[in-house]
């Protein structure tokens, strides 16, 4: 295993208020909204929350990098609110959301939270595997459905986890929108985790 920096514990954090109900809206058709703590969230009404809870995923890999880093953290909301001002998230007229664009976001994770890190482009499991060999947090763009990773990847990005180390040829990760403890809490072989990976990221110096 690797010598990581020491970093505070990281909370298991989903971008859904309520971890109970990830696999209703991901499998069964719970609407998001209908969610009681929705204003754990910072949100600051349901429809508010129901609108950009889906999308949230890099908001919690950022919560749980700065618990890391300093042992706290804004809300999810507070976080949204600061990289939407950076245009890391922008509002198209028929109600979609384009992002998470890297480049706003970094921006704003230096501006606001002084957290340097980097894009990658090259993210091979290789490169991987360096980031995180130097004390790095990572957050990969996975395919969404590497919460069951006991089925074939259907295709490779449009969601971030966070990985946080690795070990005996296994990847540890956290994921916002895991569906079960082990989902959310995942190890997964690495050879696994990269049939679901756009090898792109950010790398978080925590």
């Amino acid at each position: 295993m690797p010598d990581y920096p020491k970093h505070h514990p990281i909370p298991l954090i989903t971008q859904y208020a309520t971890p109970a109900l990830i696999n209703a809206i991901a499998y069964e058709g719970h609407p998001p909204g209908d969610d009681d703590n929705w204003a754990d969230t910072g949100a600051p009404d349901r429809d508010t929350y129901a609108y950009w809870s889906t999308r949230l995923c890099g908001m919690a890999c950022l919560r749980m990098a700065l618990f890391a880093r300093d042992g706290h953290a804004p809300t999810l909301f507070d976080l949204l609110n600061g990289c939407l001002a950076y245009g890391g998230y922008v509002q198209q007229d028929d109600g979609s959301v384009g992002g998470l664009y890297y480049q706003p976001f970094t921006e704003y994770a230096l501006a606001s939270h002084g957290l340097q890190s980097e894009i990658i482009t090259d993210l091979t499991p290789d490169r991987l595997l360096a980031e995180l060999n130097h004390g790095h947090l990572v957050m990969a763009s996975v395919h969404k459905e590497i919460r069951r990773p006991d089925r074939p990847a259907a295709a490779r990005g449009g969601h971030l986890v966070l990985v946080t180390g690795h070990q005996d040829g296994m990847v540890l990760f956290r994921n916002p929108s895991g569906h079960t403890a082990e989902s959310v809490d995942a190890l997964l072989q690495l050879d696994r985790f990269d049939s679901f990976a756009a090898h792109r990221g950010i790398a978080l110096w925590v």
